[in-house]
């Protein structure tokens, strides 16, 4: 057999994979490679469609017998020169094998995540949960939760030993979310949600935090520093790690004062004035009276000042330059 005839047998086998994968037809693969004891078969009744009916399944590799088998109404697949893979999960959106073997409750024995199909956030895939035990794996509907009502397959930490899912609604609202394992259950310790408020200048935060086996919530907010990043007017740093901002935001003036952990102490955006020959912004509160300058801040409240003064040379910034602006919240007082 010649070198040309013996090259073109590898050639012609893929080309003809590619023409199976591109027609109407049914395939099924084997799936190996991760296991010295198992191996599985993927079945596409149609892999001209990115969505497909089909078929799951693991089979113990010495008496061929089948373990476990899932079928779905939408399976989709990746071939990895010529293979489907198991073991792949490119959290939170990316590809995730048909098969992942790993040990989800922590107990020293690898358990079987099988797809069934696209049924978690935004179509995403979703799977079915079966855990090692003396008896063979058993489905768990604790674990499969897991897998089904969050965005795609979930992530382990095998040093914390703990399990972190994500959920999503549009751009501006997700879940993160972190599970321990009792009894073959998974129960949450923390609950985070992320949602952007404040006309979008913000990112407001509820945690909930597992403690001495009660629920603890508290409520928190970041600045949208991508947002805002290019209208801060001024800056100022002080000596306890906390700071204070003045920037515009859709045509509106903000000022915010954050803690030494950046969560924001004051956001305040209704009313300013804005005393040019004085070069200070100021704005009241309920009763208490603000002044900001280029030097720190004022604070009046009851009959009693607060001067709070800014590091020296770590100042961004000047309110010299909100002379050129019209904001529909500032008053300017010009001398």
């Amino acid at each position: 057999m010649s070198y040309f005839i013996i090259r073109m047998k590898p050639l012609l086998s893929g080309l003809f994979l590619l023409i199976a994968l591109t027609t109407k037809c049914q395939l099924t693969f084997t799936v190996d490679g991760f296991s010295e004891r198992y191996f599985g078969k993927l079945f596409i009744s149609d892999t001209a469609e990115v969505f497909s009916k089909g078929w799951v399944a693991v089979y113990d590799r010495k008496t061929k017998a089948q373990l476990i088998k899932v079928s779905a109404d939408e399976l989709t697949f990746e071939l990895h020169e010529g293979k489907v893979l198991a073991n792949i999960k490119q959290l939170p959106y990316g590809e995730q094998s048909q098969i992942i073997y790993e040990d989800f409750n922590f107990d020293g024995r690898k358990d079987f995540a099988i797809m069934d199909g696209q049924n978690s956030c935004y179509h995403g895939p979703s799977f079915r949960i079966y855990l090692a035990s003396a008896q063979g794996f058993q489905f768990s509907k604790a674990f499969t939760r897991l897998s089904q009502e969050y965005c795609g397959m979930f992530q382990t930490d095998v040093e914390t030993k703990e399990i972190m899912t994500m959920t999503k609604s549009g751009c501006c609202w997700h879940q993160f979310s972190r599970f321990k394992v009792k009894d073959n259950k998974p129960y949450a310790v923390v609950v985070l949600e992320e949602g952007m408020g404040e006309g979008g200048v913000t990112w407001n935060y509820v945690k909930d935090s597992l403690v001495n086996g009660k629920m603890k919530t508290s409520r928190f907010s970041f600045l949208a520093d991508d947002e805002i990043a290019d209208s801060v007017f001024l800056k100022l740093s002080f000596a306890s790690g906390k700071t204070l901002q003045l920037f515009c935001y859709n045509s509106m003036l903000y000022y915010a004062f954050t803690a030494k952990d950046e969560t924001i102490e004051l956001l305040f955006s209704d009313q300013f004035a804005y005393d040019q020959g004085k070069g200070v912004v100021s704005f009241i509160k309920g009763k208490t009276e603000y002044l900001v300058s280029n030097d720190g801040v004022i604070v009046r409240d009851s009959g009693k000042i607060i001067e709070i003064i800014a590091i020296p040379g770590k100042t961004i910034g000047s309110l010299d330059a909100l002379k050129a602006f019209e904001l529909e919240n500032v008053k300017a007082l010009i001398p």
